[in-house]
Formats: C-alpha cells, structure tokens, sequence
C-alpha cells in the first residue's frame, strides 16, 4: 500500500495534539479508524512515526523528519489547487492578506477600497496580527501577503519595501503642550501622563527603545490594545500618546508634536514567501501596494 493524502493529514493532526482522540474529534472520524490509519501509514513507510506513551503520542526522530515532508507536501498541493483555479484576468479569485494592527487604522480601508473598486470578483480575507504570526502563516501557506515593518525577517520571508512610517507625539485638544512652540525635547517628557499601546503591538516596542535610548522614564496612566480607543482617549482627556503622523492626520481632534531628537521613522514592508506561486490576486494587490506607496513619497 502507498501512503495517501488521508494519511498524511492524519499523522500531522495527532503530531499536532499529540493525542489521538482529540486529532479524531477535529478530523470527524472515529479515534480506532484513525489509529488504524495511522498504523497503515507506519506499514507502508516501514517505520514507527509515533510513540505512544500514556495518553501522550509524539512522534519519533522518523515521524519528526516524515512530518516535515509531508507538510511541504500538503503545502504544494494547495498552491497547486489555487494555481489551476487562478484566473489570470482577475475575473474571480481569493486573496489572504494580513497587516499588524496600527496599519488598520490609517492603511487598510483605502488601499483594500481601492483593490476591491479593481478587482470586484476577488474576495479577501483582511486579517490583523503580529508581525511574528504573519511571518510565521506565510512560511505555513496560511497568507498570500502581509504587510508589516522592515527588520530581520525570518528565513524565506521576501520583504520589498512600501514608504516611511514617522511617528510623534500627540495631543488631544485638552493637552497643556497644545500649540507649543517648536519640538519637545525628550528629556523633558518625564513629567507628562501617556497613554500608549500595550507592550505586544511592535509600534510600543520602538517607542520604549527610542525613550530608553535617551533614558526616560515616561508615567505611563494608560495602556490599550485598540488604536480606536487610545485615539478616543486621548481626544477627550489631558494625556499624550505617540502614533504614526498619519493616524494623527487622520483625527480633526488630535495634533501631532514633534519631538528632539525625533522618533526613529520604520520601513513599512511588503512580505510575502520565497520561492512560491503567486496568485493573479497577490500579484495585483502587490503592484497596487507599490502604486499607493509611491503617491505617498
């Protein structure tokens, strides 16, 4: 017998919940056929891919290297899949892109507005995570595209660069810095309450790095997980914040300061893998991607 897709899907979800019953329940068989398939695929390889002990399966140094390959496997058959379905004149189509989470308020609607105007027969699947999980569903063929910051990207991550992302201080029309005469030095901002984005959005990372550069210790009053609610925040109560000028331009109710030294501005990047198909859909996102930075610059 040779081993068949079912049983390559098989041996990846028990190696994923490292049990056999709950790998049935997500695959909707019955726990003694999944055993009894995994066992065929075991015979037909002619080794033992998973060890059973207790109530624990894991696989073995065999099962481990078998696995990688069937993933690639699986992988390739999928893009193979959209390839035949692909249609090149943009007739139909689908499109997983995601973005990390400060891009949703300022770049998202126009440029996935103007996509959609184009190619009205794509769908999209918009998703917003951090740039690690991108990174990490590109190389897993879970997106088509991401677009995040410039950096160390992980191994067969492509990144081309967009446009230059400033940020600065800003104010809601409560805040005693309103009208200020010239840039803020930083030195000076130990004094004044913020509100930032909490610690696992990248843009807070850079913020903390440029302030503990020039050793501040800003008095942090708030801390949000939503660029909406910080905006909203901050429009209606005497704290700062920092955020990319172009959200600021957004808001009629928030003013942007500039600061010296001024934040370190970021290459917002286009990512997508290595050495893969390219849908019709990707492809025209892409060159949109790179037409919208450029009315930019």
């Amino acid at each position: 017998m040779k081993p068949e897709l079912r049983h390559l899907r098989y041996l990846l979800a028990v190696a994923e919940h490292a049990n056999f019953t709950r790998a049935a329940e997500e695959l909707r068989i019955a726990q003694p056929t999944l055993s009894q398939q995994v066992k065929q695929l075991e015979k037909a390889v002619g080794v033992q891919l998973l060890e059973r002990t207790g109530r624990t399966v894991r696989l073995t140094d065999a099962g481990a290297t078998y696995a990688h390959y069937a993933r690639r496997a699986l992988r390739n058959l999928a893009a193979g899949e959209r390839a035949v379905l692909d249609v090149q004149d943009l007739a139909r189509g689908h499109l997983r892109l995601a973005v990390t989470p400060t891009f949703t308020a300022y770049l998202t609607g126009p440029l996935v507005a103007d996509f959609y105007t184009r190619h009205p027969g794509i769908t999209l699947d918009v998703r917003e995570m951090t740039q690690d999980r991108i990174e990490a569903d590109l190389l897993a063929d879970r997106l088509d595209l991401g677009i995040a910051f410039s950096g160390t990207h992980l191994p067969g991550v492509e990144a081309t660069a967009l446009f230059t992302e400033a940020l600065s201080l800003v104010v809601g029309p409560h805040h005693p810095d309103l009208g200020a005469p010239g840039p803020l030095p930083v030195t000076g901002l130990g004094e004044r309450h913020f509100a930032l984005l909490s610690g696992d959005f990248a843009t807070r990372r850079h913020i903390d790095q440029h302030f503990a550069d020039h050793h501040v210790r800003l008095r942090i009053a708030l801390e949000a997980n939503s660029i909406n609610a910080l905006t909203e925040i901050v429009a209606r109560a005497p704290l700062a914040t920092v955020l990319p000028d172009a959200i600021a331009h957004d808001h009629a109710h928030l003013t942007p300061i500039p600061l010296t030294p001024a934040l370190p501005s970021r290459t917002v990047t286009l990512l997508r893998r290595e050495s893969t198909y390219q849908s019709a859909a990707a492809r025209a996102f892409a060159h949109l991607a790179v037409e919208w930075a450029q009315g930019l610059a």
